[in-house]
């Protein structure tokens, strides 16, 4: 039976059927010929009155094979037919997909019609490519926002990382870039956002002009954990195919966290055991994967991508942010106390690194901005005794040269949403602060 139910699997063009048996939680439970399923595999299961429920295979027990819904599990019952479609998930972007807004599985969610697709298949979880053929990072990428381009300088084909808290500007920091980066392509994936968050950002935060080279990949917080962990996919997928386009992408994903999060939801259900904090072992086995799809590729085109990271209770070293901190080429840190203060973007750049500076800086600026680094440093030191009053000026020339730089330093930092300078403009701008000159703004 078991040899009968392969080569059924083997031929083309047969849709082989199973039977729900029963529902545990969010899983499904197939009983049919699971010789011809495999995890990943695509189920359709038909509940009747012309409907049907796109599910994945995510694991098996004993004879039956376990599936996770890509919708709600309304209308499923005991002996539903479900139908076995096991080509791979695939997705065929074209450049007809600038200024669309699609949904995890690439179907146009923003009612401009139906979807122009391409000739070449792209798959949903493509592997990264391989390390030795791979071509380094290009040279730096103008990102429109001072302290990042003269403190924590990205290349074209590196991978950023923001870590916060909820609240403290993250998602405005993804907007300001989203508008303000130096890119002809942009591919944007909204995970687990809230719902009335999606249409203020396309709308106020990116804008037409900007949606007008972009592609939103949208999965709200209410969407089944597939859901959000396939716009994931997508998002890295759409990316690789403009890229190998030798095209220069910019990929934006808010958040990495909600990815994590999804795919814990569906071990904890398929039965993986819980670890740190929850997480199961596969999220740590997927991070990587999806975030090493980002970055140049063998050809001409790259993909500089910039990634959220939700720290769970401003805890910096939690068992995601750590993980995704070690997978990316730079973090940019903020932090709720600068937040609170009222100077966004609330960056905390002593905790931030680029790792590809100092390489990626100007040389003629690169000792302003050491100088300027140290000057921070300096601050942070003393400001609590500074505030106390227990500094006595003229006690260190070192600490009132960084009292008397704070103020301008942090004027620097500080950006409106709608303001963007030139990383040309950032250096002279903090040159002319460290060399004593009148910042002009």
């Amino acid at each position: 039976m078991k040899a009968l139910a392969e080569q059924i699997g083997d031929i083309d063009g047969v849709n082989i059927y199973g039977r729900v048996v029963g529902v545990r939680g969010l899983m499904v439970e197939i009983a049919g010929p699971i010789h011809a399923m495999s995890v990943g595999a695509r189920i359709v299961i038909d509940v009747g009155a012309g409907r049907s429920i796109p599910a994945e295979v995510i694991g098996f027990s004993g004879e039956n094979a376990v599936v996770m819904p890509f919708g709600g599990l309304d209308g499923v019952r005991r002996g539903c037919r479900a139908v076995i479609a096991n080509a791979a998930s695939q997705v065929r972007p074209s450049p007809a997909w600038l200024g669309r807004v699609v949904n995890a599985m690439g179907e146009p969610i923003d009612g401009k019609g139906p979807l122009v697709q391409g000739a070449s298949p792209m798959s949903y979880r493509n592997s990264p490519p391989p390390a030795h053929s791979r071509k380094r990072v290009g040279p730096p990428l103008d990102l429109g926002v001072r302290g990042l381009n003269t403190f924590l300088t990205c290349c074209r084909g590196q991978r950023l990382g923001i870590f916060a808290g909820s609240g403290v500007g993250k998602s405005v920091l993804l907007s300001m870039l989203a508008r303000n980066v130096d890119a002809a392509i942009s591919v944007i994936g909204l995970i687990g956002e809230r719902g009335r968050e999606v249409q203020e950002f396309l709308q106020e935060d990116l804008g037409e002009e900007g949606l007008a080279r972009s592609v939103v990949v949208v999965a709200t917080s209410d969407e089944p954990a597939l859901m959000r962990r396939q716009a994931a996919y997508l998002t890295l997928a759409i990316a690789e195919y403009f890229r190998d386009e030798d095209q220069d992408v910019l990929c934006l994903m808010d958040s990495v966290t909600r990815f994590a999060m999804a795919q814990r939801e569906i071990g904890l259900s398929a039965g993986e055991p819980p670890t740190a904090k929850g997480y199961t072992p596969t999220v740590f086995t997927e991070l990587p994967k999806l975030l090493e799809r980002a970055g140049p590729g063998t050809g001409d085109g790259t993909i500089t991508a910039i990634f959220t990271v939700l720290v769970d209770g401003d805890d910096h070293n939690e068992p995601i942010a750590d993980a995704v901190r070690g997978i990316l080429d730079g973090h940019i840190v903020m932090q709720r106390a600068i937040a609170e203060r009222g100077r966004y973007p609330a960056v905390n750049i002593l905790k931030s690194v680029s790792r590809t500076m100092p390489r990626s800086a100007d040389p003629v600026f690169l000792p302003y901005i050491n100088k300027a680094r140290q000057v921070m440093a300096t601050y942070a030191d003393m400001e609590e005794l500074i505030r106390l009053g227990a500094y006595r000026p003229g006690s260190s020339a070192e600490v009132d040269e960084a009292i008397r730089l704070h103020e301008p330093l942090e004027a620097y930092l500080r950006q409106a949403k709608d303001e963007a300078t030139s990383l040309s403009d950032g250096y002279r701008q903090l040159a002319q602060i460290l060399s004593g000159l009148e910042t002009e703004r």
